[in-house]
């Protein structure tokens, strides 16, 4: 979930800052913003498409 997004689960915005800088600091953000090779492959799989 982007960060942007955490508020909607901790709805304190000063507290959510904080926790998030206290995660990130020192930290390497990895972008995963494609498909998840599993799940493209277990689709594959449901839709017959197993070669």
């Amino acid at each position: 979930m982007e960060f942007s997004r955490w508020t909607e689960i901790f709805p304190d915005t000063m507290l959510t800052a904080a926790l998030i800088d206290r995660l990130t600091h020192r930290a390497y953000i990895l972008d995963m913003n494609r498909t998840s090779y599993r799940l493209e492959q277990w689709l594959k799989k449901q839709r017959g498409g197993d070669s």
